[in-house]
């Protein structure tokens, strides 16, 4: 990443979302991590459309949509694919030049390098975590 918060999109994540790169992205905090989360234009609206249902009038339900929504920020790439993050989303994520880019299922998560290998290098159980995630999951069932 440069002076100015830039970051090249890497090539082979472009590739994969094809017309999907064009039409932009959301980036926002990461809920449980310290990172940013980006979203394509229309899984941004996926989500948003899900907190729509919320009852705004439920004080949890509130704070939640302006817990996601706040610092939601739209941005695109610039003709050399270069995106441009917002100051203030960088440095929550102690984002510094090293940059970690990486898909993770249907978002795409951006992480100080550093950040993100030390993350990786935890102890955590991942065995007894894949059970308890996936152990009771059926995924026989067709969710969509």
């Amino acid at each position: 990443m440069d002076s100015k918060f830039r970051f090249m999109f890497p090539v082979s994540l472009r590739k994969q979302l094809g017309e999907l790169f064009d039409k932009g992205f959301v980036v926002n905090r990461n809920l449980h991590q310290k990172c940013l989360t980006l979203y394509t234009v229309d899984e941004w609206a996926r989500q948003n459309k899900k907190l729509g249902k919320l009852n705004r009038f439920v004080k949890s339900n509130d704070i939640l949509i302006r817990k996601i929504t706040g610092g939601a920020t739209q941005v695109e790439a610039d003709n050399t694919g270069r995106i441009l993050l917002p100051r203030t989303l960088a440095e929550h994520a102690d984002i510094k030049t090293d940059v970690k880019i990486l898909g993770s299922n249907n978002v795409i998560e951006i992480w100080d390098k550093k950040a993100y290998d030390d993350f990786m290098a935890q102890d955590l159980n991942i065995e007894k975590l894949a059970e308890d995630v996936f152990g009771n999951t059926d995924f026989n069932t067709d969710d969509e």
